[in-house]
């Protein structure tokens, strides 16, 4: 927890980074599309580093009784004000280590926040000894193999013998992408049903000529939507999602 890493001071910037642009409208869609289809009629879902409240508002306009937590107080102002008009919607200041009621929920969300903590894989862990017998839980994170693949296609090499490891930190970039294959061997080696599985974002970030990523993006998301659960394609997804059950 001490050295996980919260976005206090650049909320707005993350916001405007992740939601403003075809990669995080993208990401948004697909995710949502993955989840909804393991959802009841009203779920009780508690979602972890739950950000400016994007998902939560979704979800609440479902049907779906939510709570957000987060552990920057600066992402979670963006949230209540995104939030204001959904009453369905609690939003808590904590960091994962601090959530007690886990098993109180039908649904646990936790989206793009394994790569940006110290012990991911503790993380995993905390969930599946927390979480109630029988409730879901569906995780995201960045996509190690996807990083390389997109890295040797842009000629990083030199940054892939590296071990891809930025001798400056930027802010925005994930700090320990997993590998999807070592993620689902670690889940069901202690206890978790994999139930679902898609690359998020298989094909968007590969494109050549970027500008059809906006001006084609229609045709892009039904792409996405047909090939994002088929191998070879979901291996490549910048983000992988897992649907994960106890």
């Amino acid at each position: 927890m001490k050295n996980d890493h919260i976005f206090d001071g650049i909320a707005h910037k993350f916001s405007k980074n992740i939601y403003g642009t075809t990669k995080g409208q993208l990401r948004h869609t697909l995710l949502c599309d993955v989840l909804t289809s393991h959802l009841t009629a009203k779920s009780s879902i508690i979602e972890i580093g739950g950000g400016t409240g994007v998902m939560a508002a979704f979800l609440t306009e479902l049907g779906h009784d939510v709570v957000l937590t987060d552990a920057s107080e600066d992402v979670l102002n963006e949230a209540r004000e995104n939030l204001k008009n959904f009453p369905n919607v609690e939003v808590r200041h904590q960091y994962l280590q601090e959530i007690s009621d886990l098993s109180e929920y039908d649904v646990l969300i936790c989206h793009a926040v394994l790569e940006w903590l110290d012990e991911p894989y503790e993380a995993l862990r905390y969930f599946y000894n927390n979480m109630a017998a029988g409730s879901t839980l569906s995780v995201s994170f960045f996509n190690q193999d996807a990083n390389l693949f997109a890295n040797a296609i842009y000629g990083n090499f030199d940054y892939i013998e590296k071990g891809m490891k930025a001798k400056k930190q930027v802010r925005l970039n994930p700090k320990q992408p997993l590998g999807a294959l070592a993620v689902i061997e670690f889940c069901e080696s202690i206890g978790f049903q994999v139930v679902d599985k898609a690359g998020i974002r298989c094909f968007h970030d590969y494109m050549r000529d970027i500008s059809h990523q906006e001006s084609k993006y229609n045709e892009l998301l039904a792409l996405e939507r047909k090939h994002h659960k088929q191998p070879p394609y979901l291996w490549l997804g910048k983000y992988f999602q897992l649907i994960l059950r106890k």
